[in-house]
């Protein structure tokens, strides 16, 4: 990484490593993902009640099912933690063990509207990153296939007059009837996390996220840990 990259993360909050992973080198756990969630969709019923879920508590329930040996090992490795120190200008001694985001096919209408937008980590001072968190694409994963959605820039932003109106981000998302117009005049820009299988995006926590439909006809196949003090 360079000093570029370092000054895109500080003013966007993320940045995307494409082909970080090889696609070799994640195949064992797609295979294992695969057979695991075969498994679970044999069980008519147990099945059709995880799909009678909200689209967002079948993420919860789908990737607490299914357990993958090695997960941490294989996508959280030295180098990636020499990238986080590097883009926060600070080593982080705790790496939370990776988990898995899994979302299953056809979740219906891709939307923007009542997304569960939050963030994980806030800091006192702004050039304070409080810890990194680490989204690993296992698979591909096309767009509006259910990859987390990021705020680019919503970590620096404050409530500031916009057309001679007090504009709070966190309003916004709740009221807005024209999501990406109003986060444009905002500054603000929807970042979502697709890409392919080997692609790593690592966010500052203070950014503000969210699941998203799987409106595609694949299982979406994500993972995720987070880089933070104890």
């Amino acid at each position: 990484m360079n000093s570029v990259d370092q000054e895109l993360f500080a003013a966007s909050g993320y940045v995307a490593l494409r082909g970080f992973h090889s696609k070799a080198r994640l195949a064992g756990l797609r295979s294992q993902i695969s057979d695991d969630v075969a498994h679970l969709a044999a069980n008519a019923g147990a099945w059709k009640s995880l799909r009678r879920l909200p689209a967002f508590q079948q993420v919860t329930r789908l990737s607490s099912l299914v357990r993958i040996r090695d997960l941490h090992q294989t996508v959280a490795n030295a180098e990636l933690n020499s990238l986080v120190a590097h883009l926060a200008g600070k080593p982080f001694p705790l790496a939370q063990d990776a988990q898995l985001l899994l979302s299953p096919p056809n979740q219906g209408a891709w939307k923007l509207d009542a997304l569960n937008w939050h963030v994980d980590g806030t800091s006192k001072q702004q050039d304070q990153v409080p810890g990194v968190q680490a989204f690993f694409l296992l698979d591909d994963v096309a767009p509006h296939g259910g990859a987390t959605l990021a705020l680019a820039g919503s970590h620096l932003h404050r409530p500031r007059v916009v057309a001679r109106a007090v504009t709070d981000l966190r309003q916004v998302l709740r009221t807005s009837t024209d999501l990406k117009h109003d986060l444009q005049r905002l500054n603000v820009e929807i970042v979502e996390m697709s890409g392919r299988a080997g692609d790593v995006f690592l966010m500052d926590m203070r950014v503000l996220h969210t699941p998203s439909v799987n409106s595609s006809k694949n299982l979406r196949m994500m993972a995720t840990c987070r880089f933070r003090l104890p």
